[in-house]
Formats: C-alpha cells, sequence, structure tokens
C-alpha cells in the first residue's frame, strides 16, 4: 500500500489538466496596462475592484471571455469589455497564468 500512495499521486498529477497553459513572462509584458486598475502587483488599490494576483487561471480566462463576447454584464464591463475586446485568446491564456502563479 505504501508503494502504491506515491505512484497514485504522480498518476492523478499528470492527468489532472493544467487550466495555466499560457506563458507567465508574455503575461507579465501584456499586463502593465491591468495594474491602472488591479495594482502592479495584482493587488487592486481601488476598492470594489478585483484582485487578480492567484486567481484561478480558468476563471480569468473565462471572465475575460465573457466581457470581450459581451456575456458578461454590469459591474464593471464598461471598463473591462473594451480591454477584453484588445486581447486574444493567447493573450488571455498569457495574463492567466501569469496573475494565477502569483501570490
Amino acid at each position: 500500500m505504501k508503494k502504491l500512495l506515491p505512484l497514485g499521486l504522480v498518476t492523478l498529477m499528470l492527468a489532472t489538466p493544467s487550466f495555466a497553459a499560457g506563458d507567465a513572462a508574455a503575461g507579465k509584458a501584456k499586463a502593465a496596462v491591468c495594474a491602472a486598475c488591479h495594482g502592479a502587483n495584482g493587488i487592486a488599490m481601488i476598492p470594489g475592484y478585483p484582485n487578480l494576483a492567484g486567481q484561478n487561471a480558468q476563471y480569468i480566462v473565462s471572465a475575460l471571455k465573457a466581457y470581450k463576447s459581451g456575456e458578461r454584464k454590469g459591474g464593471q464591463s464598461m471598463v473591462m469589455a473594451p480591454q477584453a475586446t484588445m486581447l486574444s485568446d493567447a493573450d488571455m491564456e498569457n495574463l492567466a497564468a501569469y496573475f494565477s502563479q502569483m501570490k
């Protein structure tokens, strides 16, 4: 049993999909515009704006795509929709990889 546990953990880790498939370095380069509202370190300085540091990568990509498509309304959508419209799918993945790896 003790020998099977580590093997099972390795198998599980290899089988788990990675949602931060983007390039964090490319995301960091693209994130300069995000800093105006979400802070240079991913911690928002403006009350009511979300922190992006440590956020789930899949959530970031999903939110950006929803803003871009117009599916996400209300809140800060009037600010975020134009920002998201300028991003490619690769940009979104890269930003998600960058912010999700932050502490």
